[in-house]
């Protein structure tokens, strides 16, 4: 919902999940899931914070709600209370992406910069699936790059974008010898 002060989430989608019981079978975990999906823009690192869920998913022949599923749920709900208000950027805004990425997911922000703070745009996230999780920490960044480029290029078009991550792509992607799927996404 677009309001003066910025992009804000349906406080009903919100509600929902904050009032929503501990799943006690799978399809309520796979509602559960939707209704993040839904609000994911919103949630810094969703994808991390839905591993639990969707490891509970994969096991789907048996059901099981453990612990870290419970823990994971309730920080969910807690993170929603005070649900971050997203900006939309001004015709000529640098903006930064700040990429991240663990054995299990990638995630990634972008911002805007205003006065000294910086304003979260969109998140986005991916768990890794298969091979996926065994690419490495800079096989893994540059994948969330594509995938970003991809999914919000409406941005990467009409803003000058700066990247900013704990690895050295600039410097891999300038070698000749750079090669493999590394280069294939890219």
């Amino acid at each position: 919902m677009v309001t003066e002060r910025g992009i804000e989430s349906n406080p009903l989608k919100i509600k929902a999940i904050i009032d929503m019981k501990a799943p006690a079978c799978v399809n309520e975990v796979q509602r559960l899931t939707g209704m993040i999906a839904a609000l994911s823009q919103f949630i810094s690192k969703s994808a991390e914070k839905s591993l639990p869920f969707f490891k509970t998913l994969r096991k789907a022949k048996t059901f099981k709600w453990d612990n870290s599923c419970q823990c994971a749920f309730e920080e969910l709900k807690n993170y929603l209370a005070g649900l971050p208000l997203l900006v939309k950027p001004s015709p000529g805004d640098t903006l930064y992406l700040y990429l991240s990425a663990t054995h299990q997911a990638v995630s990634w922000v972008l911002i805007r910069e205003e006065e000294g703070k910086q304003l979260p745009i969109y998140y986005v996230s991916k768990v890794l699936n298969g091979a996926e999780g065994r690419y490495t920490p800079i096989e893994k960044m540059a994948l969330a790059l594509v995938i970003t480029a991809m999914r919000l290029h409406p941005y990467f078009l009409s803003h000058p974008i700066g990247v900013k991550t704990n690895t050295p792509l600039k410097q891999t992607f300038g070698k000749p010898d750079t090669s493999g799927r590394l280069m294939n996404g890219l």
